[in-house]
């Protein structure tokens, strides 16, 4: 039996409903802020992926799904390397959504020389080749927003904004998440503080990991975040960012929090908080529910030099992202899903003759919006209630041959068992009036 893969999930009923309900939130809301939605491929050249995020992230090294064309595979398996494979040969699946966001500014020129800075959103699926656990899918779902071309703090604010409130809408309770934000620096201070961090974990080799010892060479800051208990409890004395910012990046942030606080958004300042991406710059912040148990359910960060990675020039921008599957998780903590409830449905019923006609008031019921259902097995008028039933049907319309010859229907309310009889030429006019 065909099987899906172990860390994928199949969205359909009820959690596709959570997951259709959390973009027609995003649309609803990020478009106040005047966001459009972008869908970018799935696949991409591996080098999109490896400017932006990083070789030296697990992102990149680790999870990354490659992908081959069958005609290059055995070519690459006999060789043990794609390094001899053109860079369009080079390709790879999804694991974020801003460099492919970024890759699309780049290439369509989306904010030319002097332009007004662009706003855009997405919600689509991501892949990793992560060991599948709670709260982490080989597929996973996220929405991202990204704003590019504007280096105002007063941008970072309003993005944390729009973010805090995205979760409120989702349903959760306020004042249950907590917001954490801490600055990265720039390209001026922050290879001075890398150097430092890196010195501080060449001083305490003995003490800490494998992975946070390669860390120190690829990039230090990543020790902060590291999941083993014994190095994260060493780097508390490690040098922090906030003490080594430049004047610009202080003031920056501190005018992203003086916004922040104009607004009334609530705050814990982690100068331990980095990005496990390295595109990050200045301002960085994440979002959890302590007692949720998966970790961040959102966050994102300032990426200022992206775009020049990319191809492009120099460009400020600044994004989030939030996990689908995360979140439910987070919100089934509080008692709460994002399921909404399925569409209002009619069955239309009837005895063996009318079936003709079923077939007409069925597409007219349709024609006028309503979610209409039949009978397509030959049921008794019995068993079609009862079916009727299965599909939560709100109301049932019951064509006997008395009906049909009176030139009319009767409308069965499900809940109250109520019968109204209804002119076959108003019905789909009723109809779709009861139901709303």
């Amino acid at each position: 039996m065909a099987q899906r893969i172990q860390g994928t999930e199949d969205l359909y009923g009820g959690y596709m409903r959570s997951w259709q309900h959390m973009l027609d939130e995003a649309r609803e809301l990020f478009g106040t802020y005047g966001f459009d939605m972008i869908e970018t491929p799935a696949i991409e050249q591996l080098d999109t992926f490896v400017h932006g995020i990083g070789e030296s992230t697990d992102v990149v090294r680790k999870e990354m799904f490659r992908v081959f064309s069958g005609a290059l595979l055995p070519d690459v398996m006999e060789r043990g390397s794609e390094a001899h494979l053109k860079p369009r040969q080079r390709m790879a699946m999804r694991p974020e959504g801003t460099a492919g966001v970024v890759r699309a500014a780049v290439e369509h020129n989306f904010i030319p020389q002097g332009g007004a800075p662009v706003k855009l959103w997405y919600g689509a699926p991501m892949f990793r080749g992560e060991r599948p656990q709670k709260g982490r899918l080989r597929q996973f779902h996220q929405v991202g927003a990204e704003v590019m071309g504007a280096s105002d703090p007063a941008v970072d604010a309003e993005v944390i904004i729009m973010l805090m409130t995205y979760f409120e809408r989702l349903g959760f309770t306020p004042g249950s998440l907590t917001l954490r934000i801490n600055s990265m620096g720039d390209a001026a201070c922050r290879p001075a503080y890398r150097a430092s961090v890196k010195q501080f974990i060449l001083d305490h080799a003995d003490e800490m990991c494998e992975d946070c010892l390669e860390r120190a060479e690829l990039n230090p800051l990543r020790s902060f975040d590291c999941k083993n208990d014994h190095c994260r409890e060493v780097m508390t004395a490690a040098p922090l960012a906030k003490d080594n910012l430049c004047e610009e990046c202080a003031a920056h942030y501190a005018q992203v929090k003086a916004y922040l606080d104009e607004a009334g958004i609530a705050y814990v300042e982690d100068p331990t908080l980095v990005r496990g991406l390295d595109y990050y710059t200045r301002t960085v912040f994440e979002v959890e529910l302590d007692e949720a148990g998966v970790g961040a359910i959102g966050g994102g960060g300032r990426y200022d030099g992206l775009m020049e990675l990319e191809g492009g020039r120099p460009t400020p921008g600044i994004g989030f992202a939030v996990g689908f599957e995360r979140i439910e998780l987070a919100l089934q903590r509080q008692g709460k899903s994002l399921e909404t409830p399925a569409e209002p449905c009619v069955y239309v019923a009837c005895t063996p003759d009318q079936r003709l006609k079923v077939f007409s008031v069925a597409q007219a019921l349709r024609a006028a919006g309503v979610r209409t259902e039949e009978d397509y097995q030959a049921r008794s008028l019995k068993s079609q209630f009862k079916q009727a039933d299965k599909v939560n049907a709100r109301l049932c319309v019951v064509l006997g041959d008395d009906e049909v010859a009176a030139g009319v229907a009767t409308v069965r309310d499900m809940a109250s068992h109520e019968q109204t009889q209804v002119s076959l030429d108003e019905l789909a006019s009723y109809v779709a009036a009861q139901l709303a």
